[in-house]
């Protein structure tokens, strides 16, 4: 069993179609059909049950698999040691983040590290915050910019990097638009635009409308930032959303409102995994984010 066929059974197992993974492999299909061939004489068992053009995994093949994709994370995982212990400048870091630090945080950080190491290379996530603490935990990610920082999770590690103000964020006919801040209990009546439920977003404004002593009624949902706030600007509600989204420009036809009671922030920080060490990369571009940060006094007086 050599390393080209567990590439090749992983992607003909996935796409569960011979043809279109020799496409995306770029090699013939013979080549693939022949080196699926003799990984199942070489183990003597079927891994894919034949329906015409289409293959499915056996049982045993669909166990096979979760070895295999392990084997392979192993095997990449160690390649990308050795060539960044050669170079640490030029290596790869696998960086995941949540939709709202995806249009000014993220980038800006990144562009700043890339001025001091050019040659590092980035794979970027985007996910929810569930999502991109299991991925960091798996070892999918390296690291992961969320917020808030979570306390409880004993299998990653963080650092707080700022604290982030939540604002209101109102249609420019509403009744409030003329102010420069209001209270939250103030938007009781209101019609709420939020992400769906299990996203972190959602449960931090949920909790703050109940610390006043009402529950949101929630007109439309959206799972992407931008979305809610077209909707917002479209007139359909009102939302609730981290202040540094809007820092480049505010959606048309909608106002930003300070909230003075009660206040609504949240950490902002990185997670690692707390059962394995960062490669030297890696650990370059952990170190950096927190002096960064550290040195633009946070992004909580920033505005």
């Amino acid at each position: 069993m050599d390393f080209r066929q567990i590439q090749y059974f992983i992607e003909v197992a996935n796409r569960e179609h011979v043809t279109d993974a020799a496409n995306a492999l770029h090699v013939a299909q013979s080549a693939v059909s022949r080196q699926i061939f003799n990984l199942e004489s070489e183990l003597g068992v079927d891994l894919f049950i034949r329906e015409g053009r289409n293959v499915r995994l056996t049982p045993i093949g669909k166990r096979f698999l979760v070895h295999m994709e392990e084997a392979i994370k192993i095997i990449e995982n160690a390649k990308r040691e050795v060539e960044e212990y050669l170079d640490p400048e030029k290596g790869t870091i696998r960086i995941g983040f949540p939709s709202s630090l995806a249009a000014y945080t993220l980038p800006t950080a990144i562009s700043a590290f890339r001025e001091l190491h050019p040659e590092v290379k980035f794979q970027l996530r985007q996910g929810t915050y569930h999502g991109l603490i299991e991925s960091v935990i798996k070892g999918e990610m390296d690291m992961a910019l969320i917020a808030p920082l979570p306390k409880r999770e004993k299998k990653v590690k963080g650092d707080i990097l700022f604290m982030e103000r939540i604002v209101a964020l109102l249609p420019s006919n509403h009744p409030l638009a003329g102010q420069r801040s209001l209270k939250l209990s103030e938007l009781r009546e209101d019609s709420f635009v939020l992400f769906p439920r299990g996203y972190i977003l959602r449960e931090m404004v949920v909790n703050a409308c109940q610390e006043v002593g009402f529950a949101p009624e929630v007109s439309f949902e959206g799972e992407d930032i931008d979305a809610i706030k077209g909707l917002v600007s479209a007139g359909l509600g009102v939302t609730l959303v981290p202040e540094i989204t809007l820092i480049d420009s505010l959606p048309r036809s909608t106002v930003k409102l300070q909230i003075s009671e009660p206040r609504v922030d949240r950490t902002v920080g990185v997670i690692i995994p707390n059962d394995r060490g960062l490669l030297p990369t890696e650990q370059l571009f952990y170190e950096f984010l927190k002096k960064f940060f550290t040195r633009l006094g946070g992004f909580d007086n920033h505005f």
